[in-house]
């Protein structure tokens, strides 16, 4: 009987960067998705509805959320391509693993760069700890199920 996987247990890595070990847990992914974009264009002489058409596949952002670090080479990258606008992407794993810890899927994200990060609200009086978001653009993904 077959039993999915879960959510929970994955891990990211930014190829070419070699960052410690905390630098690259992230407790969030998101934005793996793929469309196509359509072009809709009306039907001649028929007001009912109109002729969508397939055009090139869309990719969302990929959105990679973890706790606070002072000191991250995942930072440093985001802020030379966002402040000093010396932008060098990178392709970024995101792999799914299975109770022993082995890859099950893998989502190769190629030629990513960051386009926004954030810091969660600073609340006196709420008990959570201060999270970042990272946002990157990126050209594609290709998926690799092991």
């Amino acid at each position: 009987m077959y039993t999915p996987p879960v959510g929970f247990h994955f891990k990211v890595e930014v190829l070419g960067l070699t960052p410690a070990a905390d630098d690259l847990r992230f407790v969030e992914v998101g934005g793996l998705a793929l469309e196509v974009v359509t072009e809709e264009l009306p039907e001649g002489g028929e007001n009912r509805f109109v002729q969508r058409y397939p055009g090139p596949a869309k990719y969302g952002d990929l959105v990679l959320k973890r706790g606070l670090l002072k000191d991250s080479e995942v930072w440093n990258w985001a802020r030379q391509c966002i402040e000093e606008l010396d932008v060098s992407p990178k392709d970024v794993d995101v792999t799914l693993l299975n109770p022993d810890h082995e890859p099950l899927m893998t989502w190769h994200v190629v030629g990513a760069f960051p386009t926004k990060w954030s810091v969660s609200d600073l609340n006196a009086s709420a008990n959570a700890i201060v999270v970042e978001t990272l946002t990157l653009a990126y050209k594609y993904f290709r998926l690799d199920k092991s």
